[in-house]
């Protein structure tokens, strides 16, 4: 079920559970999958800055869909965003939400717009975040 504008394809990332867990790429251990969370990525800066949040949305997905009633068989989470080539400022991340439930198009609706106001990473990279270098 996809509810969200095209992903730019510039440092993309996905993340995936369940039945939308991906074969290829690492797997790390995740609280609310038994299999994991399947991240299929490069490691550089800005692919890890957009699998930030794709990752938080994923994880959002889970822990908001509980208290709804929504049974998540399955997430895949795509994010991207490019960054301006003077200024190395973040372009944006845009993201895609693929999801394997039987829920209805209205409770899908409904957990994507939760999830979207209160996933952390996204929050707090709309809000811009000061990032500083300590001794």
């Amino acid at each position: 079920m996809d509810r969200a504008q095209p992903v730019t394809p510039a440092f993309e990332v996905v993340a995936g559970a369940g039945s939308l867990r991906s074969v290829s790429g690492v797997t790390f251990p995740h609280r609310w999958t038994p299999a994991g969370v399947s991240v299929e990525t490069d490691f550089t800066g800005g692919h890890l800055l957009n699998l930030a949040a794709a990752g938080c949305v994923l994880n959002d997905l889970y822990r908001e869909a509980e208290p709804l009633g929504i049974k998540l068989r399955g997430v895949r989470v795509t994010a991207g965003g490019g960054f301006d080539p003077e200024t190395w400022a973040s372009t944006g991340i845009s993201y895609r939400v693929e999801l394997d439930s039987g829920a209805s198009p209205e409770e899908v609706d409904r957990l994507l717009a939760a999830v979207d106001a209160v996933a952390e990473i996204p929050r707090a990279l709309r809000a811009g975040a000061s990032v500083r270098r300590v001794p």
